[in-house]
């Protein structure tokens, strides 16, 4: 699935100028090629400013699962460089400990989540790294395979919904990733995008 910022709905994407100026900069960051902390370092400070304010994020990137943590796009770059995603946690959510296998940024929208850090130990069983970081409204983090790759993430609330929008370095629903089990096994799995609620697609 590969959809464009002004494709989703041009009403919205007009009154997100913070959210096409990351665009812009993800499109030049990739073109000439800059090595990953220069492109990290570049990016960090355009997702602070869009996750600043919380006046832009349409309804339907906004909505949660009653089950499960929601991934709705809200760009994906036509050729897979790069990825802007809404992750929608209903309350008390979790995921898995998985990897990403490519560079990402997540910077805190609304509500507040709890990011573990975690290693691999010499029988594949995930070891936990100090203690879950706290992200709050504004906060940026990020993730890679050169500086920490594998985590678990959850919804610091029981009783409301957080939501943290993520940049990846890739198209990150078509991305083959894994799942750490406490066993030390290990699950190959592919995300996807979360389907937009019917009623609230334009």
């Amino acid at each position: 699935m590969h959809l464009h910022l002004a494709s989703i709905d041009p009403r919205w994407a007009l009154q997100a100028p913070a959210l096409q100026a990351l665009v812009d900069a993800l499109d030049h960051s990739l073109q000439d090629a800059a090595p990953e902390a220069e492109v990290l370092n570049r990016l960090r400070p355009l997702l602070a400013q869009l996750v600043a304010t919380d006046d832009w994020l349409p309804a339907t990137h906004a909505v949660p699962h009653p089950q499960h943590y929601q991934q709705y796009p809200l760009y994906v770059d036509p050729q897979a460089r790069f990825s802007v995603v809404s992750f929608v946690w209903g309350p008390g959510q979790v995921t898995p400990i998985h990897d990403h296998t490519v560079w990402g940024l997540i910077g805190m929208l609304r509500g507040a989540e709890y990011s573990q850090a975690y290693r691999l130990g010499s029988d594949g069983r995930p070891l936990a790294e100090g203690r879950a970081l706290r992200l709050e409204p504004g906060h940026v983090e990020a993730v890679s395979p050169e500086v920490g790759d594998i985590h678990q993430v959850r919804n610091a609330y029981d009783d409301r919904v957080s939501i943290s929008i993520h940049v990846y370095g890739a198209d990150i629903g078509a991305v083959r990733r894994s799942v750490y089990r406490e066993d030390g096994s290990r699950q190959d799995f592919i995300s996807g995008y979360s389907t937009f609620p019917t009623s609230l697609v334009p």
